[in-house]
Protein backbone atom coordinates (compact mmCIF):
# COMPACT_ATOMS: atom_id res chain seq x y z
CA UNK A 1 0.00 0.00 0.00
CA UNK A 2 1.53 3.38 -0.99
CA UNK A 3 0.78 5.18 2.32
CA UNK A 4 2.43 3.26 5.15
CA UNK A 5 0.27 5.16 7.65
CA UNK A 6 -2.78 3.30 6.31
CA UNK A 7 -1.06 -0.04 6.91
CA UNK A 8 -0.37 1.08 10.48
CA UNK A 9 -4.00 2.09 10.87
CA UNK A 10 -5.23 -1.25 9.49
CA UNK A 11 -2.98 -3.17 11.86
CA UNK A 12 -4.20 -1.24 14.92
CA UNK A 13 -7.81 -1.68 13.74
CA UNK A 14 -7.31 -5.41 13.21
CA UNK A 15 -5.78 -6.04 16.62
CA UNK A 16 -7.39 -3.12 18.50
CA UNK A 17 -3.99 -2.83 20.10
CA UNK A 18 -1.11 -0.41 19.51
CA UNK A 19 1.30 -2.92 21.06
CA UNK A 20 0.33 -5.82 18.81
CA UNK A 21 0.40 -3.55 15.75
CA UNK A 22 3.95 -2.55 16.64
CA UNK A 23 4.91 -6.22 16.94
CA UNK A 24 3.31 -7.10 13.61
CA UNK A 25 4.98 -4.24 11.72
CA UNK A 26 8.33 -4.41 13.57
CA UNK A 27 8.31 -0.76 14.56
CA UNK A 28 8.13 0.91 17.97
CA UNK A 29 4.86 1.69 19.73
CA UNK A 30 5.65 5.45 19.76
CA UNK A 31 6.02 5.22 15.97
CA UNK A 32 2.58 3.58 15.75
CA UNK A 33 1.09 6.38 17.84
CA UNK A 34 2.82 9.01 15.67
CA UNK A 35 1.40 7.59 12.43
CA UNK A 36 -2.12 7.39 13.86
CA UNK A 37 -1.95 10.98 15.11
CA UNK A 38 -0.77 12.14 11.69
CA UNK A 39 -3.77 10.45 10.08
CA UNK A 40 -6.13 11.98 12.64
CA UNK A 41 -4.69 15.45 11.99
CA UNK A 42 -4.89 14.90 8.23
CA UNK A 43 -8.57 13.92 8.31
CA UNK A 44 -9.55 16.12 11.24
CA UNK A 45 -11.19 13.15 12.95
CA UNK A 46 -10.45 10.85 15.85
CA UNK A 47 -10.03 7.34 14.53
CA UNK A 48 -9.81 5.45 17.82
CA UNK A 49 -11.34 5.77 21.25
CA UNK A 50 -8.87 4.98 24.03
CA UNK A 51 -10.26 4.04 27.43
CA UNK A 52 -7.53 2.73 29.66
CA UNK A 53 -6.03 -0.26 27.88
CA UNK A 54 -9.03 -0.69 25.60
CA UNK A 55 -9.06 0.60 22.03
CA UNK A 56 -12.09 0.82 19.74
CA UNK A 57 -12.81 2.35 16.35
CA UNK A 58 -14.81 5.53 16.09
CA UNK A 59 -17.38 6.05 13.34
CA UNK A 60 -14.71 7.85 11.32
CA UNK A 61 -12.30 5.00 11.99
CA UNK A 62 -14.75 2.42 10.66
CA UNK A 63 -15.27 4.51 7.54
CA UNK A 64 -11.53 4.88 6.97
CA UNK A 65 -11.01 1.14 7.51
CA UNK A 66 -13.51 0.31 4.75
CA UNK A 67 -11.75 2.59 2.28
CA UNK A 68 -8.24 1.56 3.41
CA UNK A 69 -9.13 -2.07 2.69
CA UNK A 70 -10.39 -1.06 -0.76
CA UNK A 71 -7.20 0.91 -1.45
CA UNK A 72 -5.09 -2.06 -0.36
CA UNK A 73 -7.04 -4.39 -2.66
CA UNK A 74 -6.67 -2.08 -5.65
CA UNK A 75 -2.96 -1.62 -5.02
CA UNK A 76 -2.51 -5.38 -4.78
CA UNK A 77 -4.37 -5.89 -8.07
CA UNK A 78 -2.24 -3.24 -9.80
CA UNK A 79 0.99 -4.75 -8.50
CA UNK A 80 0.00 -8.23 -9.62
CA UNK A 81 -1.16 -7.10 -13.05
CA UNK A 82 2.05 -5.15 -13.70
CA UNK A 83 4.23 -8.09 -12.75
CA UNK A 84 2.02 -10.53 -14.61
CA UNK A 85 3.06 -8.74 -17.80
CA UNK A 86 6.40 -10.47 -17.28
CA UNK A 87 5.03 -13.67 -15.74
CA UNK A 88 6.29 -12.73 -12.26
CA UNK A 89 4.64 -13.20 -8.87
CA UNK A 90 4.65 -10.05 -6.79
CA UNK A 91 2.68 -8.11 -4.21
CA UNK A 92 1.71 -8.64 -0.61
CA UNK A 93 0.83 -12.15 0.58
CA UNK A 94 -0.89 -12.36 3.95
CA UNK A 95 -0.48 -15.86 5.34
CA UNK A 96 -2.04 -17.22 8.49
CA UNK A 97 -1.22 -20.46 10.24
CA UNK A 98 -2.32 -22.32 13.31
CA UNK A 99 0.26 -22.52 16.07
CA UNK A 100 1.83 -25.89 15.25
CA UNK A 101 2.24 -24.99 11.58
CA UNK A 102 3.51 -21.48 12.31
CA UNK A 103 6.09 -22.70 14.82
CA UNK A 104 7.30 -26.03 13.47
CA UNK A 105 6.37 -26.45 9.80
CA UNK A 106 6.17 -23.27 7.71
CA UNK A 107 9.29 -21.36 8.93
CA UNK A 108 11.59 -23.93 7.29
CA UNK A 109 10.17 -23.25 3.81
CA UNK A 110 9.78 -19.46 4.00
CA UNK A 111 13.43 -18.56 3.17
CA UNK A 112 13.40 -20.70 0.03
CA UNK A 113 10.18 -19.09 -1.18
CA UNK A 114 11.58 -15.61 -0.55
CA UNK A 115 14.68 -16.42 -2.58
CA UNK A 116 12.55 -17.71 -5.46
CA UNK A 117 10.01 -14.86 -5.34
CA UNK A 118 11.77 -11.77 -3.94
CA UNK A 119 8.99 -9.46 -5.17
CA UNK A 120 6.41 -11.06 -2.85
CA UNK A 121 6.08 -9.36 0.55
CA UNK A 122 5.20 -12.05 3.10
CA UNK A 123 3.46 -11.66 6.43
CA UNK A 124 2.48 -14.54 8.72
CA UNK A 125 -0.23 -14.42 11.39
CA UNK A 126 0.09 -17.03 14.13
CA UNK A 127 -3.25 -17.90 15.76
CA UNK A 128 -5.35 -20.97 16.49
CA UNK A 129 -7.27 -22.70 13.70
CA UNK A 130 -10.57 -21.05 14.55
CA UNK A 131 -9.09 -17.55 14.35
CA UNK A 132 -7.30 -18.28 11.08
CA UNK A 133 -10.57 -19.41 9.48
CA UNK A 134 -12.33 -16.26 10.73
CA UNK A 135 -9.54 -14.04 9.37
CA UNK A 136 -9.86 -15.66 5.93
CA UNK A 137 -13.63 -15.14 5.94
CA UNK A 138 -13.39 -11.41 6.73
CA UNK A 139 -10.63 -10.78 4.19
CA UNK A 140 -7.73 -10.23 6.58
CA UNK A 141 -5.71 -13.12 5.13
CA UNK A 142 -5.12 -14.43 1.60
CA UNK A 143 -4.18 -18.00 2.46
CA UNK A 144 -4.38 -20.00 5.67
CA UNK A 145 -2.95 -23.24 7.04
CA UNK A 146 -4.77 -25.13 9.80
CA UNK A 147 -5.38 -28.49 11.41
CA UNK A 148 -8.57 -29.79 12.96
CA UNK A 149 -11.89 -31.41 12.18
CA UNK A 150 -14.27 -28.46 11.85
CA UNK A 151 -14.98 -27.13 8.38
CA UNK A 152 -16.74 -24.01 7.10
CA UNK A 153 -18.87 -24.28 3.97
CA UNK A 154 -17.56 -20.86 2.94
CA UNK A 155 -13.94 -22.04 2.81
CA UNK A 156 -12.09 -24.41 0.50
CA UNK A 157 -9.75 -26.90 2.22
CA UNK A 158 -6.76 -28.50 0.48
CA UNK A 159 -4.89 -31.38 2.21
CA UNK A 160 -1.24 -30.46 2.61
CA UNK A 161 0.65 -32.70 5.02
CA UNK A 162 -0.17 -35.59 7.39
CA UNK A 163 0.49 -35.25 11.11
CA UNK A 164 -0.16 -37.16 14.33
CA UNK A 165 -0.82 -36.10 17.89
CA UNK A 166 0.90 -38.13 20.58
CA UNK A 167 0.74 -38.30 24.36
CA UNK A 168 3.95 -37.07 25.94
CA UNK A 169 5.40 -36.76 29.43
CA UNK A 170 8.64 -35.85 31.16
CA UNK A 171 11.32 -38.43 30.39
CA UNK A 172 11.63 -41.15 33.03
CA UNK A 173 14.69 -43.25 34.00
CA UNK A 174 12.88 -46.37 32.78
CA UNK A 175 11.99 -44.78 29.43
CA UNK A 176 8.68 -44.99 27.55
CA UNK A 177 6.32 -47.83 28.52
CA UNK A 178 7.07 -51.12 26.76
CA UNK A 179 3.35 -51.64 26.25
CA UNK A 180 0.68 -49.05 25.39
CA UNK A 181 -0.87 -47.51 28.47
CA UNK A 182 -4.59 -48.21 29.04
CA UNK A 183 -6.72 -45.25 28.07
CA UNK A 184 -8.33 -44.93 31.51
CA UNK A 185 -4.92 -44.89 33.19
CA UNK A 186 -3.62 -42.24 30.80
CA UNK A 187 -6.62 -39.98 31.32
CA UNK A 188 -6.27 -40.26 35.09
CA UNK A 189 -3.09 -38.17 34.88
CA UNK A 190 -3.24 -34.38 35.21
CA UNK A 191 -3.59 -33.32 31.57
CA UNK A 192 -2.02 -30.33 29.84
CA UNK A 193 -3.98 -29.32 26.74
CA UNK A 194 -4.28 -26.64 24.08
CA UNK A 195 -6.93 -23.96 24.39
CA UNK A 196 -10.46 -23.93 22.97
CA UNK A 197 -10.45 -23.08 19.27
CA UNK A 198 -7.20 -24.93 18.57
CA UNK A 199 -7.15 -27.73 16.01
CA UNK A 200 -5.05 -29.83 18.37
CA UNK A 201 -7.69 -29.84 21.10
CA UNK A 202 -10.43 -30.44 18.56
CA UNK A 203 -8.74 -33.60 17.22
CA UNK A 204 -8.35 -34.96 20.75
CA UNK A 205 -11.93 -34.07 21.65
CA UNK A 206 -13.33 -35.89 18.61
CA UNK A 207 -11.24 -39.00 19.37
CA UNK A 208 -12.36 -39.09 23.01
CA UNK A 209 -15.95 -38.61 21.98
CA UNK A 210 -15.77 -41.97 20.17
CA UNK A 211 -15.08 -43.50 23.61
CA UNK A 212 -17.98 -41.49 25.10
CA UNK A 213 -15.54 -39.34 27.08
CA UNK A 214 -16.04 -35.59 27.44
CA UNK A 215 -13.36 -33.00 28.18
CA UNK A 216 -15.39 -31.95 31.19
CA UNK A 217 -14.82 -35.43 32.64
CA UNK A 218 -11.03 -35.07 32.56
CA UNK A 219 -8.60 -33.77 35.14
CA UNK A 220 -7.10 -30.86 33.19
CA UNK A 221 -4.20 -29.21 34.98
CA UNK A 222 -3.78 -26.39 32.46
CA UNK A 223 -4.87 -25.11 29.06
CA UNK A 224 -2.15 -23.33 27.05
CA UNK A 225 -2.33 -21.34 23.82
CA UNK A 226 0.93 -22.75 22.42
CA UNK A 227 2.84 -26.01 22.29
CA UNK A 228 6.10 -24.62 23.68
CA UNK A 229 4.33 -23.79 26.94
CA UNK A 230 2.92 -27.32 27.13
CA UNK A 231 6.36 -28.85 26.66
CA UNK A 232 7.94 -26.59 29.28
CA UNK A 233 5.16 -27.41 31.75
CA UNK A 234 5.62 -31.14 31.20
CA UNK A 235 9.36 -30.91 31.82
CA UNK A 236 8.57 -29.49 35.28
CA UNK A 237 5.58 -31.74 36.10
CA UNK A 238 6.50 -35.44 36.29
CA UNK A 239 2.91 -36.60 36.87
CA UNK A 240 1.38 -34.69 33.95
CA UNK A 241 0.56 -35.87 30.44
CA UNK A 242 0.13 -33.69 27.38
CA UNK A 243 -0.98 -34.12 23.76
CA UNK A 244 1.05 -32.40 21.05
CA UNK A 245 2.14 -32.85 17.45
CA UNK A 246 4.92 -35.36 16.88
CA UNK A 247 6.52 -32.73 14.63
CA UNK A 248 6.95 -30.47 17.66
CA UNK A 249 8.97 -32.99 19.68
CA UNK A 250 12.15 -33.65 17.71
CA UNK A 251 14.48 -31.61 19.91
CA UNK A 252 13.02 -32.67 23.25
CA UNK A 253 13.02 -36.38 22.33
CA UNK A 254 16.60 -36.19 21.07
CA UNK A 255 17.70 -34.38 24.24
CA UNK A 256 15.97 -36.91 26.51
CA UNK A 257 13.70 -34.27 28.08
CA UNK A 258 10.35 -35.76 27.06
CA UNK A 259 9.11 -39.16 25.96
CA UNK A 260 6.13 -40.38 23.94
CA UNK A 261 3.58 -42.57 25.73
CA UNK A 262 1.57 -44.91 23.44
CA UNK A 263 -2.04 -45.25 24.57
CA UNK A 264 -4.33 -48.17 23.91
CA UNK A 265 -7.29 -47.50 21.60
CA UNK A 266 -6.27 -43.91 20.99
CA UNK A 267 -4.79 -42.86 17.67
CA UNK A 268 -4.80 -39.19 16.76
CA UNK A 269 -3.94 -38.76 13.07
CA UNK A 270 -4.79 -35.47 11.41
CA UNK A 271 -4.01 -33.46 8.29
CA UNK A 272 -2.55 -30.02 7.93
CA UNK A 273 -4.63 -28.19 5.32
CA UNK A 274 -4.46 -25.02 3.28
CA UNK A 275 -7.64 -22.97 3.12
CA UNK A 276 -9.02 -19.99 1.27
CA UNK A 277 -12.40 -18.51 0.33
CA UNK A 278 -14.70 -20.98 -1.39
CA UNK A 279 -15.33 -20.17 -5.06
CA UNK A 280 -12.62 -17.51 -5.32
CA UNK A 281 -9.39 -18.19 -7.22
CA UNK A 282 -6.15 -17.54 -5.38
CA UNK A 283 -4.13 -14.51 -6.45
CA UNK A 284 -0.83 -15.32 -8.15
CA UNK A 285 1.39 -14.90 -5.03
CA UNK A 286 -0.88 -17.22 -3.03
CA UNK A 287 -0.96 -19.73 -5.90
CA UNK A 288 2.83 -19.70 -6.05
CA UNK A 289 3.17 -20.17 -2.30
CA UNK A 290 0.71 -23.05 -2.16
CA UNK A 291 2.43 -24.84 -5.04
CA UNK A 292 5.85 -24.25 -3.47
CA UNK A 293 4.66 -25.60 -0.09
CA UNK A 294 3.16 -28.69 -1.73
CA UNK A 295 6.42 -29.35 -3.57
CA UNK A 296 8.54 -28.93 -0.43
CA UNK A 297 6.38 -31.19 1.73
CA UNK A 298 6.14 -33.82 -0.99
CA UNK A 299 9.92 -34.16 -0.99
CA UNK A 300 10.31 -34.36 2.82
Amino acid sequence: MPDFRLRVFQSVARHLSFTRAAQELYISQPAITKHIRELERSYGQRLFERRGNRVSLTEAGNLLLTHANEVEGLHQQLTEQLHNLHGEAAGRLRLGASTTLAQYVLPAILPGFQRRYPQVELTLLNANSEHIAEAILVGQLDLGFVEGRSKSRDLHYEPLLPDELVAVRRATPAGPPSEPMPLAEALAHPLVLRERGSGTLEVLEFALREHKIKLADLQVAFYFDNTEAIKSYLEAAPAALGFVSRRALERELAAGLLEVVPIQQLRLPRNFEALWLQGQPLARPAQRFLLYAQQQFHTT
